[in-house]
């Protein structure tokens, strides 16, 4: 892995200098222009989208996401408290990328939670403060809509002020063609359960081209964003990813940030978009090289002044590590995702930083002052519990 605190050495200056003294003296007429639109809050186009990533350096595009993010919202860097439930590693689907999911064929290599076995990961967390339950998983047939209901609905029995935020795109667009329901129908059925709000895996890359070559035969990228409107009309928020780093095209990262971009004016519903970097360990796609720490930066900077309409921008840290998620703070990023547990594998079997992503809040907020920032627990939402 690339280290960024060694590659940017002699960079400090740009990177931290003000946006304003970086775009004066820009000598390239194009990254100028746009420099001058992003600080006077125009909104760039998709075509200034790609020249940021074709020509943009690192400082130019750091200093410029970091202006709006301190502009919106200070020193503040978010975290919050939170568990996750795996299901299943079972799945019916084939993405190229993936080193987490097991074929149905091949079920025994992999697993399968029981009601009980997930109730009981709830119950093991009665007495501390966690504000989120987090549960995502690989699309089982046996898993299928009145199954989750149901789960959720002992979830909130058991503890109802516990946020529920579940199931990507991909899984709910199975559950509702299984039980042949409208995705207006299947969500309503779930949040009248108890699901309060939706992760936003599955997204992938939306150009159809790119898609059909990596994970031809999940939901596309109308299916996905037709299932978070609905969410959204439902009053539910939601959140976005994109997966960068192997075969797509700087032109395809800005597509897929248009159709968010364009739904975000529509809705409103979206609370956090989230970059996912590629991990090319024990998949399909191995022989792809990652892509180095400073692309990964320039990502979620630009990512911040694309997504002009988003409230926030996360960097997940079990994936990046500790360190880079550091980083990622001056590069936009207003968002370090939460304490997790050590039963989320879906990165670390992909080769991600972070092997047993655990961290105490106590760790975390420590990680949060490193960077210079200033620690806040939130919930779900972004209300703010703590300011520490």
């Amino acid at each position: 892995m690339v280290n960024l605190h060694t590659q940017t050495q002699g960079m400090t200056k740009e990177v931290y200098s003000s946006a304003d003294e970086l775009v004066a003296s820009q000598q390239d007429g194009d990254l100028k222009s746009i420099g001058e639109k992003v600080l006077s809050a125009q909104r760039i186009t998709p075509e200034e989208g790609v020249v940021l990533f074709e020509k943009g350096s690192l400082g130019f595009v750091g200093a410029l996401a970091n202006y709006l993010r301190e502009k919106k919202l200070g020193n503040k860097a978010y975290f919050n408290r939170n568990f996750h439930i795996e299901p299943t590693n079972v799945c019916i689907f084939t993405c190229d990328f993936c080193a987490y999911s097991r074929r149905y064929k091949h079920r025994e290599e992999g697993w399968e939670l029981s009601e009980e076995q997930m109730m009981h990961i709830v119950k093991s967390y009665d007495g501390q403060p966690v504000t989120e339950v987090h549960i995502v998983g690989g699309v089982h047939p046996k898993l299928n809509l009145p199954f989750f209901i149901e789960l959720i609905k002992k979830i909130k029995a058991h503890r109802p002020e516990l946020h529920i935020k579940g199931y990507t795109a991909v899984e709910l667009d199975y559950m509702f063609r299984k039980a042949k329901v409208t995705p207006e129908e299947g969500l309503k059925l779930l949040q009248d359960a108890g699901l309060q709000s939706l992760p936003g895996g599955g997204a992938e890359i939306f150009n159809k081209e790119v898609r059909n070559k990596i994970c031809a035969d999940k939901v596309d990228a109308e299916g996905w964003l037709n299932i978070h409107r609905a969410a959204h009309n439902l009053g539910m928020h939601s959140n976005a990813t994109i997966l960068y780093g192997h075969i797509e095209s700087f032109a395809d990262r800005i597509e897929h940030m248009d159709m968010l971009r364009q739904l975000q004016d529509e809705t409103r519903g979206f609370n956090t978009f989230i970059p996912l970097k590629f991990r090319n360990q024990n998949n399909d796609m191995s022989h792809i090289p990652e892509v180095s720490v400073i692309e990964d930066m320039r990502m979620y900077a630009i990512s911040k002044i694309y997504l002009d309409n988003f409230p926030h921008l996360k960097a997940y840290w079990p994936m990046l590590g500790r360190q880079n998620a550091q980083l990622a703070l001056s590069f936009g990023v207003d968002d370090l995702d939460g304490t997790i547990d050590d039963t989320t594998k879906i990165y670390s079997m992909a080769g991600s930083e972070e092997q047993n992503p655990s961290m105490s809040t106590e760790d975390l907020v420590n990680m949060i002052r490193q960077a210079g920032r200033q620690p806040v627990e939130r919930d779900t939402l972004y209300n703010e519990i703590k300011v520490y």
